[in-house]
């Protein structure tokens, strides 16, 4: 059996835009078998030694070059990664050698500056914005709607809290979420506590057979997660938002911030 290839995100923070850029990357070639390691936090030039040492046995260890997407500042600490003979792709190195023959004055290397609290009142619009969306998950605190930029509706499970904490820490949204259920399929029309919100409803969906294996997950053989109960509330809930009018985005195959990024799109000009 062919080893998977070793991949490397390699960072002198937290790692997160290495990570993003080389996963998207690594995407692109889905019939691929990856083994991805983080190693966050390799700010010195010991660090990036040890990394590169790290990377060598695993080119060792599998016969295949590792794939390595680093987003180092130190020029040092970038040589000493580039010794280790894998395919190390220079996230900041190559972008901010093009800017600088633009600009025409290097870069002052700031570890972790894109991540940073350098703007306060950024940070605080999102913890806030997260505090917001915990206090107003899966129906709770409907006083607190008319704060909300908007509301997630969609039956249980389909993906409702993960987007609203996701919406809440990347772009400072107060996100509300709101689970039609059973009962609330009993009466024609949106549930009373909602008309108010009307424009800034968004509802979610997805396939019966992907709803039926998430829910089976949390409670497996139950009525709850049978695909016969995922269909027939599907059919009635996406009725009940058609009906509305209420834009939705579909789940199934989307990531957490495939379907944020569709939502604050829909909300432009709101």
């Amino acid at each position: 059996m062919t080893p998977a290839r070793p991949v490397f995100f390699v960072s002198d923070h937290t790692g997160i835009t290495a990570e993003i850029i080389g996963k998207s990357l690594l995407s692109q070639f889905p019939d691929e078998a990856f083994a991805p390691t983080s190693l966050p936090f390799v700010d010195n030039l010991e660090k990036a030694n040890i990394a590169a040492q790290q990377i060598r046995e695993a080119w060792k260890n599998t016969s295949l070059k590792p794939l390595v997407y680093s987003t180092l500042t130190d020029p040092g600490a970038r040589a000493a990664l580039g010794a280790c003979g894998a395919l190390v792709m220079d996230i900041y190195g190559h972008f901010l050698g093009m800017m600088v023959g633009e600009i025409g004055y290097p870069p002052e290397p700031l570890r972790g500056r894109f991540h940073g609290m350098g703007d306060q009142s950024d940070y605080y619009t999102r913890i806030n914005a997260v505090n917001f969306a915990l206090a107003a998950d899966d129906g709770l605190s409907i006083e607190k709607y008319d704060r909300a930029d908007v509301i997630l509706v969609g039956v249980s499970r389909s993906g409702k809290t993960p987007t609203s904490l996701y919406m809440a820490m990347q772009y400072g949204l107060r996100v509300a979420n709101y689970p039609l259920t059973p009962e609330n399929f009993e009466q024609p029309g949106l549930p009373n506590s909602l008309l108010p919100y009307l424009p800034k409803l968004r509802g979610l969906t997805l396939t019966p057979e992907r709803l039926e294996q998430i829910r089976s997950e949390r409670r497996p053989n139950s009525p709850y997660s049978s695909l016969e109960t995922c269909r027939t509330e599907l059919n009635l809930a996406e009725k009940m938002m058609n009906d509305a009018g209420i834009p939705t985005v579909d789940s199934s195959a989307r990531s957490v911030e495939e379907i944020a990024s569709l939502i604050k799109q829909s909300l432009k000009g709101k």
